[in-house]
């Protein structure tokens, strides 16, 4: 099969696992938003900043290596396996001792408890992580998406009957741990390849070099994604917290669903094609151009929507998030443009330029946090896309070096859908200027989310005609027929 047929069945799979995960994890969320505070939801995020930072060193950037690597064998995936499970076994244990101390930190006794649940998460992954490489390796996300979707299916239902039965937050704890023992158990059941004890350090060094740049990156991508949340719940308190999280969750559910798709194909077909500049750069293009006609819309239609979007999805008692959802989806529109960029440069074999320009980003990141936050959450939300707006070039002047990529065409891709997507926004803001006084809230969304749809691709098919069918011909190949 060739790397096109792969890459287009491996965009499809990928596609049915993100989205069952997001399903079932949102539906969760969403009773939970229901019968939770948001003083709850800020003690679940305070819980989830603290063992982000231990999920630093979980693969240690071990899997991407394996990804990247053409010169492994067994002995040194065994090696690479039991060394993984042990680290993974010892955060375990530290996440359980100092979890009084997190709580301490942030004044919430009722975080140690969660915390020394949850961090049992570390240990189970740890006996998967290999296994994962090693099917993203070879483009098997067919069997990655089987056990994504049971997993999620089967620990779904175990949340929502620990939810209705009264465990609040703690059907949450139920859910997160009953999902990563599935993960792990239907892994192996799919993976051809199990754990030996035949070890190898010929390729340790490769591996700890790129596991170290690996950490590196995660720590200061850490700190850049997760020091809002750490700085909002130091300053401000879980109230604060927990409005901001329902805000910025739909930015999460929205990149995973429409951009992290792709992106999880990308580091590996990227890889297989390294030696062949032209043919990355045409893919490159491509993809960004593709993810950007998807994503772009649909996160400027939900900055515009958000209140209607808020009211509808959590209740009226979320109504604060709202604000700040507007902000933070402006950094969704520029990830669909630039969600690329970590995966040449990793192709390319570069972590440590990456690794350079997170750590920038960490910084400035958590400077701009420190600044804004005696201002609130919505401050906060506008520090940090106006630091990635600022900071975008940046990757695209490294891909320029590494593969010579051309500005002008780079951008050329990117017109399409910035104009149709201004003219959606138009027909979105007109329709609700019209509707929001005289139907329902519900009603309201749902004719503008239909409205700036049929305008989006209206404009598309009037303007760039030729862009609409090379959707459809992607679209196509991405359904695996049978033979």
């Amino acid at each position: 099969m060739s790397l096109q047929k792969k890459v287009a069945k491996g965009v499809f799979w990928s596609a049915i696992e993100s989205w069952g995960r997001q399903l079932f994890s949102f539906i969760v969320f969403s009773l939970l938003a229901r019968l939770l505070t948001p003083d709850a939801f800020g003690i679940v995020a305070l819980a989830s900043v603290f063992l982000g930072f231990l999920q630093l060193f979980l693969n240690q950037g071990v899997g991407q290596a394996i990804i990247q690597s053409n010169n492994l064998d067994d002995a040194d995936l065994n090696t690479a396996f039991w060394a993984n499970v042990s680290l993974n076994g010892i955060l375990t244990i530290v996440g359980f001792s100092i979890a009084s101390f997190a709580a301490t930190f942030f004044d919430e006794p009722a975080l140690t408890p969660i915390i020394q649940a949850l961090s049992l998460t570390f240990l189970l992954s740890g006996f998967g992580n290999i296994q994962q490489a090693l099917l993203e390796k070879e483009l098997q996300f067919r069997a990655l998406a089987i056990r994504s979707v049971i997993a999620i299916f089967l620990s779904g239902i175990v949340g929502i009957v620990m939810a209705f039965r009264g465990y609040g937050v703690w059907s949450l704890v139920g859910q997160q741990l009953t999902n990563s023992l599935f993960q792990v158990v239907i892994l192996w059941c799919l993976s051809d390849w199990k754990p030996g004890f035949r070890f190898s350090l010929k390729n340790s060094n490769m591996l700890i070099e790129f596991g170290i740049g690996e950490i590196g990156f995660k720590t200061f991508d850490y700190f850049s994604r997760r020091g809002d949340d750490l700085v909002i719940g130091y300053f401000l308190g879980s109230t604060a917290l927990g409005y901001y999280t329902v805000a910025y969750k739909i930015l999460l559910v929205m990149t995973q669903l429409l951009i992290t798709v792709t992106s999880k194909i990308a580091l590996p077909a990227f890889s297989k094609i390294q030696g062949d500049k032209e043919r990355l750069r045409r893919s490159f293009y491509t993809a960004t151009q593709m993810t950007s006609l998807v994503a772009m819309p649909a996160f400027l239609a939900v900055s515009v929507l958000s209140k209607q979007l808020i009211e509808v999805v959590f209740g009226s008692q979320w109504l604060p998030s709202a604000p700040v959802m507007s902000v933070l989806a402006l950094v969704g529109v520029l990830q669909s443009v630039s969600y690329f960029n970590n995966s040449v440069i990793l192709a390319l074999g570069k972590p440590y330029w990456r690794l350079g320009f997170m750590s920038a980003s960490g910084v400035t990141n958590i400077l701009a946090y420190l600044i804004t936050v005696q201002w609130g959450i919505l401050a906060v939300a506008s520090a940090y896309v106006i630091r990635a707006y600022l900071f975008s070039p940046i990757p695209l002047i490294m891909i320029k070096k590494l593969m010579d990529i051309q500005f002008s065409t780079y951008f050329k891709n990117l017109r399409c859908a910035f104009f149709s997507s201004l003219a959606m926004i138009l027909i979105i803001v007109l329709t609700r200027a019209l509707l929001i006084d005289v139907v329902s809230t519900r009603l309201v969304l749902g004719i503008c989310i239909a409205s700036g749809s049929l305008s989006y691709i209206g404009s598309i098919y009037l303007f760039s005609p030729d862009v609409l069918q090379k959707i459809f011909s992607l679209a196509s190949s991405t359904i695996p027929k049978k033979t």
